[in-house]
């Protein structure tokens, strides 16, 4: 009998099963040792006599699962499967029968190998991995498994989801292909413009305790966009200064960059702890082309995760925001819309009696009568780059100056609230026309400075500014009698194109103000344009 490690995969290996006890783990002391951290130090044992197989686990920390069941005991038979933590073993009577198309391919072309040897494809002399060929084909035939790997890890990578688990795949893969003790894969911070590690593991299957690589040799490698071979990192002297080599015991490293085009995203290192000059040139060009084919895959990565983010934002920003705004902040990328203090001008809106409005309607009338009246308004609104803060009730609160500002704001507020009015007299005479009750609105504005910003929740968007200036426009709709619109005195100061009479009225007094306001009674019938 035999037992297939990790079936199908580039790192298969086959491992025959004799009378007594076969030991699964982690270590070297186990009969068959897998590198994998999902793996205890030593994991489950086979136990056989004869014909029969009995697999016990070991008291492992992520159990021993057969058909997706964890067991204590259980009898195998040819063909059977199991799982150790996350890694695939089947027991079959015939070592061959269930290799995979790709390793079968290359038996045939070499002589037997493990696939760590086969994969790592050294043609240096002296390493204990080259590749035995036949002589009459040898490069022909390295430069076709070459292709036939990095084709197969293609396909690997192709798989669409998370960037973090792109990642992992990437790092298990260079453990599969090259002999290595540790391995870190950096990405640029696109916020700082620095390299951060994302993930890095040591052969083992460990996670480090700490940043084990040579920041000398990742800023080397990400500022001149080079791979870069190390063979004896303590006498290279592209190192000198660099005491990261000596205080983490590197004495051979490679580092590429993941550039799938002019943008270098990050980078993948790997070092040797135990031999100098452990790597070669040939190595360093495998390890360029696979990083080619991981710079690809997560760019894509990268592509469709901006793109979900967006689509996203996109229907939370319709909410609130007009079609041009949206488009400047998805240019500027500004998902976070943290809070800014700025000058804005908000607009009120309130339905005029509208309480007693609702206790002569069913409320199925009401929703109807709302759902023609707030499209309506909204739509002037945005088509005045304004921002639409909230409906409170029947009222509308909109503001002018955030997220962006623009030096007539408040002009385009006062625009935005005449329309208003204009429009709910063509909605009166539709509903005048229909047997419909009709309405009347009170519109105040006014301009201060305010916070604004997504307040609350990262998860949530809810953009709105804070500040006495938006109480002060809600208290001046309340002192606006029906079908007006009266401004501040803020306000009409900063209005630069006076296309309808303001008359300023006496002072009033207002809830929470001490001292009374000065407002304009905007004369919005009196346009001589309409």
């Amino acid at each position: 009998m035999w037992l297939i490690v990790n079936p199908g995969l580039l790192d298969e290996q086959q491992h025959p099963v004799p009378e007594g006890h076969t030991t699964i783990g982690r270590t070297d002391e186990n009969t068959v040792r897998v590198l994998h951290m999902s793996l205890s130090r030593k994991h489950a044992r086979l136990e056989r006599e004869g014909d029969r197989i009995v697999l016990v686990d070991l008291g492992s920390k992520n159990g021993t699962l057969v058909n997706g069941v964890r067991v204590d005991r259980f009898s195998l038979h040819d063909g059977d499967s199991f799982q150790c933590g996350d890694v695939t073993f089947k027991l079959v009577a015939t070592p061959g029968a269930f290799e995979p198309t790709h390793v079968q391919a290359l038996k045939t072309r070499f002589s037997p190998l493990s696939m760590e040897e086969l994969l790592e494809l050294n043609r240096a002399p002296g390493s204990a991995s080259a590749l035995r060929v036949k002589p009459d084909r040898e490069a022909d035939v390295r430069s076709s498994e070459k292709l036939r790997v990095l084709l197969k890890v293609s396909q690997m990578l192709s798989s669409p989801g998370p960037i973090d688990g792109l990642l992992e795949r990437v790092l298990r893969l260079v453990f599969q292909i090259l002999e290595v003790d540790r391995v870190a894969i950096l990405l640029v911070d696109p916020t700082t413009g620095t390299l951060r590690p994302r993930v890095a593991r040591l052969s083992t299957g460990e996670l480090p305790s700490g940043s084990f690589y040579s920041q000398h040799v990742v800023e080397y490698v990400r500022h001149h966009s080079v791979a870069a071979l190390f063979g004896d990192a303590r006498e290279d002297p592209r190192l000198d200064g660099a005491n990261s080599v000596m205080l983490q015991s590197i004495r051979s490293a490679m580092c590429v960059p993941l550039k799938p085009q002019d943008e270098v995203l990050g980078v993948l290192y790997v070092d040797n702890l135990a031999q100098a000059n452990r790597f070669t040139e040939e190595d360093l060009e495998f390890l360029t082309a696979f990083g080619n084919q991981a710079a690809i895959a997560l760019e894509n990565s990268m592509l469709s995760q901006r793109l979900a983010e967006e689509a996203v934002l996109r229907n939370a920003y319709l909410r609130f925001f007009p079609p041009a705004v949206i488009k400047k902040l998805q240019s500027e990328r500004r998902a976070q819309l943290g809070i800014v203090e700025t000058e804005v001008t908000v607009l009120f809106s309130d339905i005029s009696g509208f309480t007693s409005l609702s206790s002569t309607l069913h409320p199925r009338q009401v929703v109807d009568l709302l759902n023609e009246y707030f499209p309506t308004m909204v739509d002037i609104v945005f088509r005045y780059e304004g921002t639409l803060e909230k409906y409170i009730g029947d009222a509308l609160m909109a503001v002018w100056g955030a997220p962006f500002s623009q030096p007539e704001d408040a002009d385009r507020a006062l625009r935005a609230a005449v329309e208003m009015q204009r429009s709910l007299a063509d909605l009166n005479a539709r509903w005048r026309a229909e047997g419909k009750p009709e309405l009347k609105i009170h519109v105040g504005l006014n301009t201060g400075r305010v916070a604004a910003g997504n307040i609350g929740s990262e998860q949530y968007l809810q953009y709105a500014t804070i500040g006495d200036a938006t109480n002060v426009a809600s208290r001046i709709c309340d002192a606006t009698p029906p079908g007006e619109i009266r401004v501040s005195e803020a306000t009409f100061a900063r209005i630069q194109e006076r296309a309808w009479p303001l008359t300023q009225l006496p002072p009033v007094q207002v809830k929470g103000k001490q001292e009374p306001l000065t407002l304009y009674r905007v004369e919005w019938r009196n346009d001589p344009t309409r």
